[in-house]
């Protein structure tokens, strides 16, 4: 694995031998807005894997995006061949539908410390819910991005990450009632421990997740990108382009037939898949 052919992947052209916040920053928003956050592969007969040289070579050499135990886990080697301090942890992600947190840590991240303060990286959650830019883990702080205000909020031992949005304003009529519109302002992420964990921790959470019929990554293909504007999203047959605004974002929304997926793949996410894909969006509260 190679370094330097990572950061060519994400386009970073800066001194890559400075562990220094600017890079740290800068690095984390190439990674969103090159690499997308993606689940084709188990939509493709393929399979996803927590071995680190498999997902080096899908994300760098293959221009492959993947989920979040894939792009977080490449992200803490790049932290580590840079030189950064840093700590894998994991998360509950939050259930809006059942309203409560999964019961087993299912989203990897991690915790950075630079000159005495410590941030939160994700480079993978996706979607309106992506960070562009670290958090700073302070408790109760606004901390504004272009996707909306993220706040990490501190209680007791556990750490709990919202977001507040914008209203949502669907330019075709025919979407409005979609069920990947999400309508809430603000929403919770997922919550956190600072307990330092490694890749064999989501071993077993990453298999139930690519096989169980539960799984939205099953019921689902997702794929999303972040762009200088807002970002982009492919839910099943159904593809989405957000504008952020200042007071609401501006949602584009179309039906993409078989026929035109691997064009719209190649055009809006620059990912040719090796396989057949077969799109997916059976039943399951998720949004956009």
């Amino acid at each position: 694995m190679d370094l330097k052919e990572y950061l060519n992947r994400i386009g970073f052209t800066g001194q890559y031998d400075k562990a220094d916040l600017h890079n740290f920053f800068t690095i984390h928003k190439l990674h969103v807005m090159n690499i997308p956050f993606e689940n084709l592969s188990i939509h493709s007969g393929e399979r996803n894997s927590m071995d680190l040289q498999i997902i080096y070579d899908k994300i760098v050499k293959s221009n492959r995006g993947g989920w979040c135990c894939e792009n977080n886990l490449l992200f803490s080697w790049v932290l580590k061949e840079m030189g950064y301090k840093f700590t894998i942890l994991g998360a509950k992600v939050f259930n809006s539908q059942e309203q409560e947190f999964l019961p087993t840590d299912s989203h990897l991240i991690n915790l950075v410390e630079i000159d005495g303060k410590q941030y939160i990286a994700d480079v993978s959650f996706g979607v309106s819910c992506q960070i562009w830019h670290p958090l700073e883990l302070i408790s109760g702080k606004d901390q504004l991005q272009p996707p909306g205000v993220f706040r990490l909020i501190n209680n007791g031992m556990k750490w709990l990450l919202e977001k507040t949005g914008r209203k949502q304003l669907v330019q075709d009529k025919a979407f409005a009632n979609s069920s990947l519109v999400d309508k809430r302002l603000t929403k919770t992420l997922y919550s956190f421990l600072l307990t330092p964990r490694d890749a064999n921790h989501f071993w077993e959470m990453s298999d139930i997740l690519q096989t169980s019929p539960e799984s939205l990554f099953m019921l689902k293909s997702i794929c999303s990108l972040q762009t200088a504007t807002g970002y982009r999203a492919l839910i099943g047959w159904t593809y989405s382009e957000v504008t952020f605004k200042e007071d609401s974002d501006s949602v584009y929304m179309k039906e993409i037939p078989d026929c035109e997926m691997k064009a719209l793949l190649k055009e809006k996410f620059n990912l040719v898949l090796a396989n057949k894909f077969t799109p997916k969006n059976n039943k399951a509260n998720y949004c956009i």
